[in-house]
């Protein structure tokens, strides 16, 4: 099946570091960066280099999310610091060797360490701290929700709608036209 798998895990082998160097920022080393799931049961700190991100656009990353794409970044070990929380991290892991880990608590996918590198997977939804980074790299477009790359026609609001209503009404277009 098209698009099933995340490549992500294919990078390590092949040293992700090397074959996506537009991953890296770098910007003020004082800077810290501190993050948190939805509930802030687990919290953690980013030191050093800010880094860009990426957005996974497979099937595997859209189920494991929720939405259209895995929006995440990668961070040295030595700059990451759990504050809080990591006995409430469980984890699923797929017989491929694919692994989630998440807020036993609210859910969200938290911060997890790559298979034999000294990288962990960062969700970005989960940094409090605006920073400057940019998505720099979109995989798996050819398997991207259909509903997803037809959106350029959509509607932009710079904050939420004035009411449900007025989201619901914005909601009822004509597909076929």
């Amino acid at each position: 099946m098209a698009g099933s798998h995340c490549s992500v895990a294919e990078f390590q082998a092949d040293g992700l570091t090397q074959r996506l160097p537009q991953l890296r920022n770098l910007y003020d080393k004082e800077l810290t960066m501190k993050g948190e799931c939805l509930c802030g049961a687990v919290k953690f700190e980013i030191k050093g280099d800010v880094p860009n991100l990426y957005q996974c656009h497979c099937s595997l990353c859209r189920r494991a999310t929720g939405s259209s794409a895995n929006a995440a970044t990668f961070v040295e070990q030595e700059n990451f610091r759990w504050v809080s929380g990591q006995d409430k991290i469980s984890s699923f892991q797929k017989p491929t060797g694919y692994r989630s880990d998440f807020c036993s608590v609210c859910g969200s996918p938290v911060p997890n360490q790559l298979r034999g590198m000294e990288l962990l997977w960062v969700p970005a939804g989960l940094m409090e701290e605006s920073f400057k980074a940019a998505v720099k790299v979109h995989l798996h477009m050819g398997s991207a929700a259909s509903w997803e790359r037809d959106s350029a026609d959509s509607a932009r609001l710079e904050s939420g709608p004035d009411s449900l209503e007025s989201l619901r009404k914005g909601l009822e277009v004509d597909l076929g036209a």
